[in-house]
């Protein structure tokens, strides 16, 4: 009886601390991203098989933007040099441009560069229309992009996407002025 007990004591207590030690995501979402094709910044195509079995974290930019963009980009730089020194693996950043026409891969790697990007694990996206753009991203990140008629600056958030291995947005964060680095860093051992 004695030992049968301590074996419940022993089994309860591993059971307990297992559980503490479990990674989640906190506020957690499932939003499901469709099957896409795009060019990449090397003029190659690029779709979303080509992330299946990683994590991934997406952004809308575009080049030639005025304000939001170049802090984004170094943001992602930064987060991109944290997840190197964490030793994270199966880890893709994937920039998405809302401004096709003018973003051709060309263009997208020479912003990229100014950025000292690593392109081991990022993937500049462009090759599609403006409105393929705007729809997927409403469609798929719940984000609004739409280029007015007048100008060249396009309207779209600066979130950060959180996608997991299976293709399923799993959390948004702020990508311009209060970057929750370590969060994002915690939620992508969560999905490891």
């Amino acid at each position: 009886m004695k030992a049968k007990f301590l074996l419940i004591i022993v089994v309860l207590s591993t059971l307990i601390m297992t559980a503490c030690g479990q990674k989640e995501i906190e506020n957690a979402i499932d939003w499901p991203v469709k099957d896409f094709t795009a060019t990449n910044q090397d003029n190659k195509s690029f779709g979303l098989k080509d992330l299946k079995g990683k994590v991934w974290i997406s952004d809308f930019i575009f080049t030639s933007c005025a304000d939001v963009c170049p802090p984004m980009t170094a943001n992602l730089t930064k987060l991109q040099k944290m997840v190197k020194d964490e030793g994270l693996k199966n880890i893709e950043l994937v920039s998405f441009s809302v401004d096709p026409t003018v973003d051709k891969p060309e263009v997208m790697t020479r912003y990229a560069e100014q950025f000292q990007v690593d392109f081991k694990n990022w993937t500049f996206l462009t090759g599609y229309s403006q409105a393929y753009i705007e729809n997927f991203a409403l469609k798929n990140f719940k984000a609004l992009v739409k280029k007015p008629q007048e100008g060249n600056q396009v309207i779209h958030g600066t979130s950060l996407y959180l996608v997991d291995q299976e293709g399923h947005i799993r959390k948004t964060y702020d990508g311009y002025k209060n970057v929750p680095f370590d969060e994002i860093i915690h939620d992508m051992k969560a999905l490891q």
